[in-house]
Order: structure tokens, then C-alpha cells, then sequence
């Protein structure tokens, strides 16, 4: 034996290699190839029912870590699984309209449900993550709760003016009130066409399916945010959904540790 090699030595060694094989099972990233082709980049972290968060526009699932719910959830026993939409962060960006048509975001999460052999997850939407996780409640039935953050009943409207004009600015017409949105996406190097195709092809869940989900649901708006149409109107649209206000605007309302709370005594109920 290596004179070098005291108990001590060994013992910190064989910690530091459990340690390491503990890490690798409770979190990994990789890429899941989607039903067209589309690779779909995601992290997983911890061990318990799968949580998947679903994030807003103009950002990625690296905007969760930077909330309170991110670390929260793994600490109380679930799995926490996040993704970078199509058109987003390192997920694939494709340049065609039709790529981000027909539910397209929705069928990449399902099939990365199925390809995680998950059989039931819950599922946490903030802003346009809500449009999605709206999609999910009506197509997936392995939903078994879900959590729309920021979201109020406007996008119930095929035609919302709000996702119009979102999308004319993107194509690049002159839309002052959105100017300064457009400057951001060109100096932060974003995909402007990308995300310009998720505006024009966004979905709309209408009022009567959201009638007819069964699944609980939770709204929950800031204090200070009416970016999306009323929240509470959206609470109504689903039968037996509880709502809740926390502070903070648009922006800020999910970082904090009352979203968070919220969230995960709506969760550990179901």
C-alpha cells in the first residue's frame, strides 16, 4: 500500500467517490431528440415526484434557478425537471413556421416525459410557460397537478392582440411600445425568428376545454401584475381551481419565497 494512503486518506476518498456517484444520480442534462427531429435540451435534479417547470418567453429553464422554487422543490423530496423550450437557450431554434405549430411545445414535453419514464409529474407554468402547461392539462393525462403563474384568461383569444403584436415586432415591423423588447432580444444574441414563430403559432386553450379539466389547478398572479388579462378570471375558466396572490409584479412574482411556499403546499395536498 501507497505509505501516502492513511485510513484517513482512503476514508475521505471513498466519501469523496460515494459523494460523487450520489451527485451523478441526482441530477443530470442531456438532449432528447423530439418527434420532428427538434432537440430539446433539459436538466433533472433530485429524487421524488417529478415537478416539471416550464418557463416564459424571451428566457430559458436556466431563469428557474434563479428562483426560490428551484432549490425548495429538490429539498422536499421531489424531482425537479426543467427545459429549454424549442426556439430557446441550447434546444434547437428551426427557421421553419410549421416547426412551432400544432402543439409542437407541448408534444416536446410529453415526449420527454415518456422518454424519462415518467408515468405522472406535475407541472409549474409562469407566464407564456402557463400557455403551455395549459396545452398539457388538456392533452396529457399523466398531469396530476399544475401551477399557472402569471397568466390571466387573455389567451384564451385565438385572436389576443397582445401575441399579435408581440409577433409583428419580432418580424420585424415598427411597433414602438415594443421597441425596447426588440433591442433586448437583438443585443442578449437571441433567435428573433425563433421567437418570432413561437408568437405567431402560440396557442390558445379555449374557455370551454379549460371547462372541462379535472385535474387541480392552481392560479397564482403578483400583487402588481396585469400583464396577462385578470388572473382571477382565469381561476373561474377551470372547475374546483384555487388562486393565490403573491407580491411582486410580472417579473418578480416568482422568485419569491411565497410562490414558492404556495406552490409546494398546492403540491404536497395532491
Amino acid at each position: 500500500m501507497n505509505p501516502g494512503l492513511s485510513y484517513w486518506g482512503i476514508g475521505s476518498l471513498l466519501w469523496l467517490l460515494n459523494f460523487s456517484a450520489i451527485a451523478q444520480k441526482d441530477s443530470s442534462a442531456g438532449y432528447y431528440t423530439s418527434f420532428d427531429g427538434t432537440r430539446i435540451h433539459y436538466e433533472v435534479k433530485g429524487n421524488g415526484s417529478p415537478v416539471m417547470l416550464i418557463h416564459g418567453f424571451i428566457v430559458n429553464g436556466d431563469s428557474w434557478k434563479r428562483t426560490e422554487l428551484y432549490d425548495q422543490l429538490s429539498t422536499e423530496g421531489f424531482k425537479v425537471i426543467i427545459l429549454d423550450m424549442r426556439g430557446n437557450g441550447l434546444s434547437d431554434k428551426p427557421h421553419q413556421p410549421e416547426s412551432y405549430e400544432k402543439d409542437a411545445e407541448a408534444k416536446d414535453i410529453m415526449g420527454l416525459v415518456s422518454s424519462l419514464g415518467i408515468k405522472q409529474y406535475f407541472i409549474v407554468g409562469y407566464s407564456r410557460g402557463s400557455i403551455i402547461a395549459s396545452r398539457l392539462l388538456v392533452l396529457d393525462p399523466r398531469v396530476r397537478a399544475a401551477v399557472l403563474g402569471g397568466m390571466g384568461a387573455d389567451f384564451t383569444d385565438t385572436a389576443w392582440p397582445r401575441r399579435k403584436m408581440f409577433y409583428r415586432a419580432l418580424i420585424g415591423e415598427d411597433v414602438p411600445e415594443l421597441a425596447s423588447m426588440v433591442k433586448y432580444v437583438k443585443d442578449s444574441g437571441l433567435d428573433q425568428l425563433a421567437l418570432a414563430y413561437l408568437q405567431k403559432s402560440q396557442p390558445a386553450t379555449s374557455k370551454q376545454e379549460l371547462s372541462r379539466v379535472s385535474k387541480p389547478v392552481l392560479v397564482i398572479s403578483g400583487d402588481q401584475d396585469s400583464d396577462n388579462g385578470s388572473s382571477r378570471e382565469l381561476t373561474a375558466l377551470i372547475p374546483g381551481a384555487a388562486h393565490a396572490t403573491v407580491p411582486g409584479d410580472h417579473g418578480g412574482a416568482s422568485k419569491t419565497r411565497e410562490f414558492s411556499d404556495a406552490v409546494i403546499h398546492f403540491f404536497k395536498a395532491r
